[in-house]
């Protein structure tokens, strides 16, 4: 009986070291997630179920804080923020990491897939990690893709019915080389900003227009200072979520899973969110008064022939590698062989 009672006194004692060894691997941690949109964008909406995720896988030990709404920065601001290490997390159009690694600048060629479920089985496959394997060298750890969506142009001039009728427009994009190239090529004159300052410039009417998918447009209330959305599709943005990389080598092994697990689950939830949005908007930005116009398939044709030249510039600059590996996953994901 004694003996007994020792060996299960010490499979106790050894119960409860494991346990405590474990709980170890778990430390107070606060991680700071910035962003350019607000609440209630799938953005945001997937930021905040990733916060909620890791408080309860972590047993509230992590617990990550929102900074939406662009308030640490623009999206290259942040990205450097985060190499040095004084912002964890952020979530980008995948593009802008350019500046880090050429490749990514595929994800901003026009045109480039006809749908979200494309994006996702390229962005989760094979190319996509591939590309996010090259961050870490950049002091960056990628985690995932969420979805920003399809690009629509707005302005405040006129109607777009036709390709032509963008030309002499002063239309802001994000701040990606193919972007300006991409409209300087329509005939408009793009002006690179971050995306805080868009706002106030297209109500003080400093540029007529703007382009970012139907749910950006919403939740920013770019509908208040703009009259007219046509609907292009002209680039569709896999957004990359991205760690500082000063951070994750700090985080112990169940900690890393927990972040991941986390974001696999976040990563599901946002992109359904986007899709079921994108819907909705569309149809709250009508009700709201803006003049909605969908482009012809013909007209549609001559913008993918103005920017081919852009397009052909920038397949040397990520590499022909990259591109032929892109268009192969595409085509893999279309039943092609």
């Amino acid at each position: 009986m004694t003996r007994f009672s020792r060996r299960t006194l010490l499979a106790v004692v050894s119960a409860l070291a494991l346990c405590s060894a474990a709980q170890a691997q778990v430390q107070q941690r606060t991680i700071k997630f910035a962003f350019q949109n607000n609440k209630g964008h799938p953005q945001a909406e997937g930021a905040q179920k990733f916060a909620d995720l890791v408080s309860a896988k972590s047993g509230g030990k992590i617990q990550v804080r929102l900074f939406p709404g662009g308030t640490l920065g623009g999206d290259l601001q942040t990205v450097s923020a985060l190499q040095g290490g004084t912002v964890e997390m952020t979530v980008l159009n995948a593009g802008i990491l350019s500046a880090q690694a050429k490749e990514f600048g595929i994800y901003d060629f026009p045109f480039l897939f006809n749908s979200p479920q494309e994006a996702d089985a390229v962005t989760d496959g094979a190319f996509g990690q591939k590309l996010l394997a090259k961050l870490p060298e950049k002091n960056l750890v990628g985690l995932g893709y969420w979805e920003l969506g399809f690009r629509n142009l707005t302005n405040n001039k006129r109607a777009i019915n036709k390709a032509d009728d963008i030309a002499g427009l002063k239309i802001r994009v994000i701040q990606s080389p193919i972007y300006i190239d991409m409209f300087a090529a329509l005939g408009a004159n793009a002006v690179p900003m971050p995306f805080p300052e868009v706002y106030p410039a297209l109500e003080q009417n400093a540029i007529d227009g703007q382009e970012n998918p139907v749910t950006t447009i919403r939740a920013s209330k770019f509908n208040e200072v703009q009259k007219h959305l046509t609907l292009t599709r002209h680039i569709y943005n896999p957004q990359a979520v991205v760690m500082s990389k000063k951070f994750h080598d700090q985080l112990s092994a169940d900690e890393k899973k927990i972040i991941a697990d986390a974001m696999a689950e976040a990563t599901t939830y946002q992109r359904g969110v986007s899709r079921v949005q994108a819907n909705v908007a569309l149809d709250e930005l009508k009700k709201s008064g803006m003049q909605v116009t969908e482009l012809p398939a013909a007209e549609l044709d001559k913008i993918r022939a103005k920017v081919k030249p852009v397009v052909d510039k920038y397949a040397e600059k990520v590499g022909a590698d990259t591109v032929k590996e892109v268009y192969a996953a595409i085509a893999k994901v279309r039943g092609g062989k």
